[in-house]
């Protein structure tokens, strides 16, 4: 498997991090670190996450990174991490 970053999920990570770094920069650092290492393990277990059904027929799940949804997609060998945010936005 591969794993790939959509530009929207990118432009999520940096989005999260201007809105944690005026408040507390390391814990910002910590939070976006976390969110980029945590899709490494849908790639021996990219089946790990919850379906969303309501995509079908695209293969869409989502798994909780503490307080962060994120949510991708498993198209043939490759995985996308499409968006993520906090689970208290308006989503």
């Amino acid at each position: 498997m591969e794993l790939k970053w959509t530009n929207k999920a990118l432009s999520d990570l940096v989005r999260l991090y201007e809105f944690l770094e005026p408040v507390n920069q390391s814990a910002a650092a910590r939070v976006v670190q976390s969110l980029t290492d945590a899709p490494t393990i849908l790639l021996s277990n990219p089946r790990i996450g919850e379906q969303l059904f309501e995509f079908n027929p695209r293969e869409i799940r989502r798994i909780l990174v503490g307080k962060y949804e994120l949510r991708y997609e498993i198209q043939e060998s490759t995985i996308y991490v499409l968006r993520l945010w906090h689970t208290h936005e308006d989503r």
